[in-house]
């Protein structure tokens, strides 16, 4: 199986369709609709953005999404991975492993602290998975969030 895997550049704006796509299929999100391309053109070209996608023959499998985030901590920011998904049917085959390690190399040689990703509690294969990529900490959080009305103008 010859996997390319890939930074996604300011141009591929439909591999970014395909790759949400995926994870919709993957992460089971319905009803969900794709922003439109102008948005993730410009998605594309913000400099705290990463997408990165594994490839089979021009096909995507797999990929993942990176939000950079500047600290007051350090000069050098923090990676955190938001989305990592496989097709179900390239899964257990490695592939996920090699969109970490390629991740973490990247993000390394851009001069990132850190990368850091969350799990969901109830998601044991997800922290399995995560736990099998050796990472160097492992914390337990628990994470708020605040859906906020989208009629409140400001």
């Amino acid at each position: 199986m010859n996997i390319s895997i890939r930074v996604l550049s300011t141009t591929d704006v439909q591999e970014l369709t395909d790759l949400i796509t995926l994870f919709k299929q993957v992460f089971d999100m319905q009803p969900f609709v794709t922003p439109n391309h102008e948005h993730l053109e410009q998605l594309l070209q913000k400099n705290n953005f990463i997408a990165v996608i594994a490839e089979i023959d021009n096909h995507i499998i797999g990929g993942l999404t990176v939000y950079l985030l500047d600290q007051y901590y350090s000069t050098k920011p923090l990676a955190y991975l938001y989305d990592l998904a496989v097709l179900p049917s390239y899964q257990r085959q490695g592939i996920g492993k090699k969109l970490i390690n390629f991740i973490n190399l990247y993000c390394a040689q851009q001069g990132i602290e850190e990368v850091f990703v969350q799990a969901d509690k109830v998601d044991d294969y997800a922290i399995d998975f995560y736990r099998s990529t050796k990472p160097t900490n492992e914390e337990e959080v628990v994470h708020f969030s605040y859906r906020l009305p989208p009629d409140i103008a400001p």
